[in-house]
């Protein structure tokens, strides 16, 4: 029965990831984009699927990564999710750089843009203090809850932004996997309680 529920898990995580990806590639929409910016939109879409394992992995809900492994996978998703932005925003600065550079100043006339950019942002600043966590001498307690309070930008700006864009996203799709991104995270940052008590260190 574990093992039954175990494979259900990762074939449900694995639909729900694969599926926006795979509808997109069949998006009528690509046939008049440049490769460059085909590479933009799904290093983005790939991106927003990681915010979905992310939550999954930190509070031990995937089968075979709790614990430790659950943590150390957490981190690779985490630099993984990091690359894809960096991917995201190269390849559209190549597509066009005026477009980016308004993005950047928030002077853009597309309302999407903005919340791209605050969680860009967010997703670096998390990045960075899970970087420097030991140099910043931070208590964890302190630690948790600076990452998770990045973490709850990144996703929030994340969803609204992949919302606000029409694309080569299939919608139903899109939709489904924003909601899941949410109420992961709410379900881990519930479950966790790191708002609420003192935790140790690991």
């Amino acid at each position: 029965m574990i093992l039954v529920r175990a494979v259900l898990i990762w074939m449900a995580l694995t639909i729900v990831t694969a599926a926006p990806i795979a509808l997109s590639a069949s998006s009528p929409l690509l046939a008049w984009r440049d490769p460059i910016y085909i590479l933009a939109g799904f290093a983005g879409i790939f991106a927003m699927t990681l915010l979905l394992v992310q939550p999954l992995l930190v509070a031990g809900y995937l089968p075979g990564l709790s614990g430790f492994r659950g943590r150390r996978a957490h981190r690779w998703v985490g630099v993984a999710t990091v690359v894809s932005v960096i991917v995201h925003v190269l390849a559209l600065w190549i597509t066009s750089p005026p477009d980016v550079i308004d993005a950047f100043l928030f002077r853009s006339p597309t309302p999407f843009s903005a919340w791209g950019v605050i969680a860009m942002w967010a997703v670096f600043a998390a990045a960075l203090l899970g970087v420097l966590r030991r140099r910043l001498r931070l208590r964890p307690r302190h630690w948790r809850r600076y990452h998770t309070a990045l973490a709850a930008v990144v996703v929030a700006g994340s969803v609204v932004h992949a919302m606000l864009i029409e694309g080569t996203m299939e919608t139903i799709s899109k939709v489904a996997l924003c909601v899941l991104v949410l109420a992961a995270t709410v379900k881990a940052l519930a479950d966790l309680r790191i708002w609420t008590y003192r935790t140790t260190s690991r």
